[in-house]
C-alpha cells in the first residue's frame, strides 16, 4: 500500500482526469478501503483542493474549479507531450506570448525526472522547425481572446477593418469562428450590413469594445469552416483563374487535391468542373498535372500556351515509342 503522502499525490492525480471517479474504483485504484479514500478526500479540502461529490449511481468525486490552479500531476508520456507541444509552440507563437511559453517549458523541464528531462532535452537539441515568416502580419493574443470570446458569448463585434488598399471601414458582425490558415488568422462570420457571410483577416481588425448585443446563432452553409476559409483565402489571391473540366467524378476528384486549391462541381456521373487558380500558370500546371486524370482547358489564355508548351517538353523528353 502506498503511504500517505504519496496517496494523496495518486488519488489527486486520478481526480484531475476529467469524469466522476466512483469511490469504489478510487479505493480499487488505491489498493486501500472506501473509508479511507473518504478520509483522503477530507484531507485534500483541507488543504484547499475543491473536490465535488455527487450521489447516485452514476455519482462520485471530481476535481472542482478553485481559486488556484492545484499542481499538474502527469504521467511520463503526458509531460513528454506537454514539452513538445511548448517546444513547437514556442517556434510560432503568437506575438507577445514567447516568454511565457519559454519561462513554461523551462520549469517543467526542470522539475522532470532525469530519464523524461533527457528525452525532452534531445527534442530540443535535435529537431529543427522551420522558421516562421516574421515578417508577416501578426496578431495580439489579446485580440484573439477577444475574438473567441466573442464567439463564445454570441455577441456582435463592431470593429474598424482596413481594407486590401488600407482603407478603414466599419464593420459590425456576428463571429463564429477564429480560424489559422498558413501563417495568418481569420474571423468568419455573418456581417450584418451585407446579410452575408464574410471573412475578415484578424490583423486588420481594431474591435471596438464593449461588444455589442447577444445574437442568435446562425446555421453555417459553407460545411467546414476550415475549407471555407481555405477557398475564400486562396481565391482572393489568385492571380490566374481556371475553369477546368476533368474526366472524373467530383468525388474522385474532390479526393485527390486540397480545399484550398479550389472547388469542385459536378456535372454528371463521370465529369466535373474544378474551379482553381493560382498565382502563376506554373503552379496551375503542376496542380493539374498531379491529378493524374484527363481534363479540358479553354481559359485563360495564358495557361492554355502553357500546356501547350508543356505537351512539347515532355514529347520531347519521352524517347520515341517502339513498337514490337
Amino acid at each position: 500500500m502506498l503511504d500517505t503522502s504519496a496517496r494523496l499525490l495518486r488519488l489527486l492525480s486520478l481526480l484531475q482526469t476529467p469524469r466522476e471517479w466512483p469511490g469504489s474504483e478510487l479505493a480499487e485504484r488505491l489498493g486501500v478501503s472506501g473509508r479511507t479514500v473518504r478520509k483522503d478526500i477530507d484531507r485534500l479540502r483541507e488543504l484547499g483542493y475543491p473536490v465535488d461529490a455527487t450521489r447516485g449511481s452514476t455519482g462520485g468525486y471530481r476535481l472542482g474549479a478553485g481559486a488556484a490552479m492545484p499542481p499538474l500531476l502527469l504521467e511520463v508520456e503526458e509531460a513528454v507531450a506537454v514539452v513538445i507541444a511548448l517546444h513547437t509552440a514556442v517556434q510560432g507563437a503568437v506575438p507577445g506570448t514567447e516568454e511565457t511559453l519559454l519561462q513554461a517549458l523551462a520549469k517543467l523541464k526542470e522539475v522532470l525526472p532525469a530519464p523524461m528531462r533527457r528525452r525532452a532535452g534531445a527534442l530540443q537539441a535535435y529537431t529543427v522547425p522551420v522558421p516562421v515568416d516574421q515578417a508577416g502580419p501578426t496578431v495580439t493574443a489579446e485580440l484573439l481572446s477577444t475574438l473567441a470570446a466573442a464567439c463564445r458569448d454570441r455577441e456582435r463585434l463592431r470593429f474598424d477593418y482596413r481594407g486590401h488598399d488600407g482603407t478603414p471601414n466599419r464593420r459590425e458582425v456576428e463571429p463564429y469562428r477564429a480560424v489559422n490558415w498558413g501563417q495568418r488568422w481569420y474571423l468568419v462570420g455573418w456581417d450584418v450590413d451585407r446579410a452575408d457571410w464574410r471573412t475578415f483577416r484578424a490583423d486588420r481588425i481594431e474591435p471596438r469594445l464593449p461588444a455589442g448585443p447577444r445574437f442568435e446563432p446562425r446555421d453555417f452553409p459553407h460545411g467546414d469552416v476550415a475549407a471555407y476559409v481555405s477557398r475564400q483565402v486562396a481565391g482572393a489571391a489568385w492571380r490566374y483563374r481556371a475553369r477546368v473540366t476533368v474526366h472524373a467524378s467530383a468525388e474522385e476528384v474532390t479526393d485527390r487535391i486540397n480545399p484550398a486549391v479550389g472547388t469542385v462541381e459536378p456535372v454528371d456521373p463521370d465529369t466535373c468542373v474544378l474551379d482553381t487558380g493560382a498565382d502563376t500558370v506554373e503552379t496551375l500546371g503542376v496542380y493539374l498535372g498531379m491529378l493524374g486524370l484527363d481534363f479540358d482547358v479553354d481559359h485563360p489564355p495564358e495557361l492554355v500556351a502553357h500546356l501547350r508548351e508543356l505537351s512539347l517538353r515532355y514529347g520531347r523528353a519521352a524517347p520515341p515509342a517502339t513498337t514490337g
